[in-house]
């Protein structure tokens, strides 16, 4: 097979590197396309197009295969849970116990929400779509949590990352309550990551409430197959429009 593609234009011959990904797709690297030729390439829809090379995530849609670092989603979704999950995707493998632990006391480190949140929320009709509450929300959180907005190194960033996924729940549990009119929940640190959003969501304070596993491990599965939305359109303008962490969230949930 040939290492490169030649494309002739206006009387020239240039040559482009073949890229090989990890389940054998072939593509062309054309990063220096208008730098040597002055053209841009029009694909509409970005079917043909990588915004960056990317070893988290593979989806062929067509042949209904998910992979998450190498992991089909059939394994993980019967073998893990989703902050194991989580943690597959940020570290490139499954977390052993001790790597676990440390990982789930970082989200619970996180899990709360300043009351002044709760300003906000008020202050949105009931009437108010879901969607725009919430991103109006997530663009709130720079303002509450400005140390995860300008990251200067690996650790920071890491923090940073484990903030955002923490309070989120709390930000679509509350989103749900304020849009049928229930007071608000704050979490409990002694419930795991699904069960506290479960928790905060559906909680009512005038009845005791009761986790409900069957319905606690079709979440996690749920959960489990949209962490992560593999390299497509949405994904890409995150990736191009990124400027800290709460505005990358906004924009993949617009």
């Amino acid at each position: 097979m040939s290492e490169s593609v030649k494309l002739s234009y206006n009387g020239k011959e240039y040559e482009y590197p073949i890229v090989k990904g990890t389940t054998n797709d072939i593509g062309v690297d054309i990063s220096s396309l208008r730098a040597d030729t002055g053209l841009v390439t029009l694909d509409v829809g970005y079917k043909n197009t990588g915004s960056t090379i990317s070893k988290i995530t593979y989806l062929d849609g067509e042949k209904g295969e998910l992979l998450y670092r190498g992991y089909p989603i059939e394994q993980l979704a019967e073998k893990a849970n989703f902050t194991e999950v989580m943690y597959l995707l940020l570290n490139g493998e499954l977390p052993n116990k001790g790597q676990f632990a440390q990982f789930d006391n970082k989200l619970k480190e996180h899990n709360f929400i300043s009351e002044e949140m709760k300003k906000l929320i008020d202050a949105f009709p009931r009437s108010a779509h879901p969607m725009g509450m919430l991103s109006t929300l997530t663009s709130a959180m720079t303002a509450f949590n400005p140390m995860a907005v300008n990251v200067k190194d690996e650790k920071a960033l890491d923090n940073a990352i484990c903030l955002a996924i923490a309070k989120f729940s709390h930000l679509c549990a509350w989103t749900y309550r304020k849009k049928f009119g229930y007071p608000l929940n704050h979490g409990n640190n002694d419930l795991d990551y699904v069960s506290n959003f479960y928790y905060m969501t559906f909680r009512m304070a005038n009845k005791p409430f009761e986790i409900n596993q069957t319905v606690i491990d079709v979440l996690d599965k749920l959960l489990i197959l949209h962490a992560d939305h593999e390299q497509n359109c949405s994904a890409s303008t995150v990736f191009l429009h990124f400027g800290d962490l709460y505005m990358g969230v906004r924009i993949k949930r617009l």
